[in-house]
């Protein structure tokens, strides 16, 4: 079993996929413990001084200057955690909340938030044990960072709470850790506020969305190269030499991918040396690599966004190893709600320009010479029209979640937040529109899978035999309509697993 080591430089965002979607145990270095210990010292200091400082002996956001009684310091952390555990709605998937608890565990082992091992070591235990707390999807607003989803996380800490049970159910956090061995823990000051107090939860789910959104990038490469050959469509677009004068390095990775995908094709080579055969094909072919090399540039900067994150301190108040507690703002979601807008953006794109594509090889008008959508007897059979309509339907969906969550702010906390980020929101509906991604790509190939599939007796490129194979047993050989839906669902799992991509580049190398 794999070990993600937590040291206080941080941890890696494959770290971040390992816990999350796998099973890999957490463990905390020896370094982190002290880092820890160091800081706790620190606010034990400041305790015992009877200085005021907020969140140690102060009240919380609008109450920041009422002053909490030693004696009351422990109840107050609990109260915090039980009044902010306000989410409502849906459980959010596991991942997304194991990747949230990973990453607060980072933040205080980073030895800045002035907590004792214990708490983090309570957290550790949680991912350890699979167990996951329930995170109702609604609640956070991305500044004072995930303030309710993480309190939900807290909470199961206390013994409290709500935690996912086998088949998603909801079960109470008393009787998980009862089963698992594990015993609930008691706050000291600062503690409620600094296990609440991040970016955890849409950094999480940022960097679960950077690590499909690359995938399905790749894959779009794919399934426009498909829909290309299907179309007897040029290669010539996507020669070297035309992107390196637009030195944009996401378009000369596409377009590279792309003409590498068009090679050793009997269909291609149907029309290649035809000079009056598509002298300039249709823009959703022509400008694929345009499309998606902008979506992949937009990609990195969010990649680039996100590895800062990681080695961020984002909690309030901070303890540096001077002594001093000082407030900051670090807790705003800006930066990763920004980032999460503009790849939502960029995926509805690469989303949208995939459809039109499938648009085209379904209209017996443009698709040279392929039957009416894609129907060896059309009229009596209507092929993949429906599948188009689902496609339009969801390139639609995703125009709506492509406006952006990150510049609708409403204050709260008696004005004391009077901006927030919504980052939140943006990471979250992000990951719809890459799942959403998902869907229009799996139309796409099978709309090329079985224009190819016409075009026999000319044998296809190695992608699409392979792509010809992948969806072999779910999609057959173009004839009679069949049931539709099963066929489409066989196409999203081909689309978002690794099978056909590895067996594609078996063939012809690896794709960027």
């Amino acid at each position: 079993m794999t070990n993600v080591t937590i040291q206080p430089t941080g941890i890696t965002a494959d770290d971040v996929l390992a816990v999350a979607r796998g099973t890999a145990t957490v463990v905390l270095a020896p370094a982190t413990i002290d880092a820890m210990a160091t800081s706790r010292a620190i606010v034990d200091g400041i305790e015992s001084s009877g200085r005021p400082v907020y969140g140690v002996s102060t009240g919380f956001g609008a109450l920041a200057n009422t002053f909490i009684a030693p004696q009351r310091r422990a109840e107050l952390q609990h109260a915090l955690i039980r009044s902010h555990a306000a989410g409502v709605g849906a459980p959010m998937p596991r991942e997304v909340v194991r990747a949230m608890m990973l990453l607060r565990v980072r933040s205080l082992a980073l030895g800045r938030s002035g907590v004792r091992p214990l708490v983090a070591e309570a957290l550790v235990e949680l991912l350890n044990h699979d167990i996951t707390p329930w995170v109702p999807e609604h609640g956070s607003l991305g500044a004072s960072g995930d303030l309710a989803p993480l309190a939900h996380c807290a909470l199961v800490l206390l013994g409290e709470g709500w935690v996912l049970g086998p088949a998603g159910e909801r079960q109470d956090a008393a009787d998980a850790l009862a089963a698992a061995g594990l015993k609930p823990i008691e706050l000291a000051a600062k503690e409620g506020l600094a296990l609440i107090n991040g970016t955890d939860g849409m950094l999480g789910m940022l960097l679960l969305a950077i690590h499909d959104a690359a995938h399905l990038f790749a894959m779009a490469d794919v399934t426009a190269a498909l829909a290309i050959e299907a179309m007897l469509g040029s290669e010539r677009p996507f020669l070297p030499e035309l992107h390196a004068i637009r030195p944009h390095p996401g378009q000369a990775a596409s377009a590279a991918n792309i003409h590498r995908l068009l090679q050793d094709s009997r269909v291609m080579d149907s029309h290649r040396d035809d000079l009056a055969h598509a002298v300039q094909d249709a823009y959703s072919m022509r400008c694929a690599p345009q499309v998606a090399g902008a979506a992949r540039d937009t990609l990195d900067f969010v990649r680039t966004v996100a590895g800062r994150e990681l080695v961020s301190v984002v909690d309030n108040p901070v303890v540096l190893p001077d002594g001093r507690v000082e407030s900051t703002g670090n807790f705003h979601g800006a930066p990763l709600g920004f980032a999460a807008d503009f790849l939502a953006i960029a995926a509805a794109e690469v989303g949208a320009i995939a459809e039109r594509r499938v648009d085209r090889l379904l209209d017996v008008t443009r698709s040279r010479e392929l039957p009416a959508f894609l129907s060896p007897d059309a009229g009596v059979n209507s092929g993949l029209m429906i599948a188009q309509y689902t496609a339009a339907g969801i390139v639609a969906e995703n125009r709506r979640l492509a406006a952006p969550a990150s510049v609708d702010s409403l204050p709260t906390s008696g004005m004391q937040e009077d901006h927030v980020s919504m980052g939140w929101a943006a990471a979250k509906k992000l990951r719809t529109v890459l799942d959403n991604l998902t869907s229009l790509l799996a139309v796409e190939l099978l709309a090329g899978v079985r224009g190819l599939q016409l075009r026999a007796p000319l044998a296809p490129s190695p992608a699409g035999r392979a792509a010809v194979v992948a969806l072999g047993e779910a999609a057959g050989e173009p004839g009679p309509d069949v049931f539709l839906a099963p066929v489409m669902e066989a196409a999203r799992a081909v689309v978002a697993g690794p099978e056909l991509r590895a067996a594609i580049e078996r063939e012809v190398g690896p794709l960027s």
